[in-house]
């Protein structure tokens, strides 16, 4: 692996090299064909936001494991608080006994959360997981069964969340009913507009279809427990709600006595360049989700919640591994790292990205538009900027040109491509991952 002076990819093969080859074949013997791999990368190790291949190819990586390595690959502080947790104690279930480092990170969590008041927290080891515990959670403290959810949203897998999520058809294709008393209303899409028209209206559009449509003709709003939704999207595409539209969304919570449930499993922990993406709205949620970044890679998700809120009973809802030491140990130095400067720093090389491919849309003829918060900044293709027709192979094809140039990037939705680095990075990172883009884009346009 190349040492820390060294930030930037150096390719050595042709991709993927002879071992990597080697491993995707063995993959298509055993590994379960519902996984999505965008591009043949096989990773044997990874620091900072540096990723070695199995052939000693080595990567830029702006995909962060879908926003998950907040810290970057194997932190140094990270690495050191695994290590003396796994010779200390790995595993003591917590929803059976007790134990310091769950505490305090609870505590942290509690004190970080949106809101004045207290807050409790519990613990999973997924997304996904944290969502199905908000679902619960809301249910038996409203003693209300429905829910209302955002077209283009991707809350999980499992099928209570899979019942929120409408992102793509596939995900839910095949496995039959799924939870009863789901909702879902347009998502306020600042580029086409909440039903695809007026983008400037997005926000009172989406509200208006809420209160006008749904709670008039579809479903009473006194028997909706909770609204579930991501700030910014994340599998939609990287689309930030409007502020006013959260505010007003809270609002509208609070009429009706529904709970506002933030899923914040891809946006939080600092990747916005504030802990949460929430903030930038100053909302105050009544459930908060978080996993991805929140552990620097180790399996761990938290729901938080005002006290209140969180009243159910022992044995309502717990979790075997949920809370596991090694990863509250990854949990609070990432905490640590994140705090120490990293957030700051995300908001830095976020503006920075921004302002270098401000000039894209004119230079470009299929970017039809760029936005984001952080380093959480998505890139939508068109066929034409006029119509706006979305242009999911030309995606498709920068993200393999990237990955060819020794730079890591996944999609978002059906023709966004996403930037969501490790943190950590410098100016001199996002600079060469702007200028292998732009390239990139080049290239793709000149083959239509």
């Amino acid at each position: 692996m190349q040492t820390a002076e060294h930030k930037l990819p150096h390719l050595i093969t042709a991709l993927p090299g002879p071992q990597a080859s080697k491993i995707i074949e063995r993959d298509r013997g055993v590994i379960s064909p519902s996984y999505t791999r965008d591009y043949p990368l096989v990773a044997r190790r990874g620091r900072g936001a540096l990723v070695e291949d199995v052939d000693g190819n080595v990567f830029l990586d702006f995909a962060a494991g879908i926003a998950v390595v907040a810290t970057g690959h194997c932190h140094p502080k990270v690495v050191a608080a695994i290590q003396r947790q796994a010779a200390e104690l790995i595993h003591m279930s917590g929803t059976d006994f007790y134990y310091p480092g769950m505490v305090e990170l609870g505590e942290k969590l509690a004190a970080i959360a949106p809101g004045a008041g207290p807050k409790r927290v519990y613990f999973g080891n997924s997304g996904t997981e944290a969502i199905e515990a908000a679902l619960k959670m809301a249910r038996y403290h409203t003693r209300r069964d429905k829910f209302l959810a955002f077209y283009g949203c991707f809350h999980g897998r499992t099928l209570g969340s899979l019942s929120l999520t409408a992102s793509k058809a596939v995900q839910r294709k095949r496995f039959g009913s799924l939870l009863a008393g789901v909702f879902h209303a347009p998502y306020p899409d600042t580029y086409r507009g909440a039903r695809g028209v007026r983008p400037e209206y997005a926000a009172a559009d989406a509200l208006a279809h809420i209160e006008d449509e749904l709670f008039k003709r579809i479903v009473d709003p006194e028997e909706i427990a909770a609204v579930v939704i991501e700030p910014i999207q994340g599998e939609g595409g990287y689309m930030a709600a409007p502020a006013e539209f959260l505010r007003s969304l809270e609002r509208l919570c609070r009429k009706h006595g529904i709970l506002l449930v933030a899923d914040e499993v891809q946006s939080g922990m600092g990747r916005t360049g504030k802990w949460w993406a929430a903030e930038h709205a100053g909302i105050e949620p009544d459930i908060l989700c978080t996993a991805k970044g929140i552990a620097s890679g180790l399996p761990l998700s938290a729901a938080i919640a005002r006290a209140e809120v969180m009243d159910w009973k022992a044995g309502a809802h717990a979790s075997t591994f949920g809370g596991n030491p090694v990863a509250i140990a990854a949990s609070l130095a990432t905490l640590g790292v994140l705090e120490d400067g990293a957030i700051a720093n995300a908001a830095r090389i976020g503006e920075f990205i921004l302002q270098r491919t401000a000039d894209w849309r004119e230079r470009h003829t299929t970017v039809g538009d760029i936005r984001g918060k952080g380093l959480m900044i998505g890139i939508e293709f068109v066929r034409d900027q006029r119509t706006r027709e979305r242009a999911p192979e030309l995606r498709n094809r920068v993200i393999e040109a990237a990955f060819r140039k020794g730079l890591l990037l996944l999609g978002a939705g059906e023709n966004t491509l996403r930037i969501c680095p490790p943190l950590v990075i410098d100016e001199e990172q996002a600079d060469f991952a702007v200028r292998t883009l732009d390239a990139c884009i080049r290239e793709a346009e000149s083959a239509l």
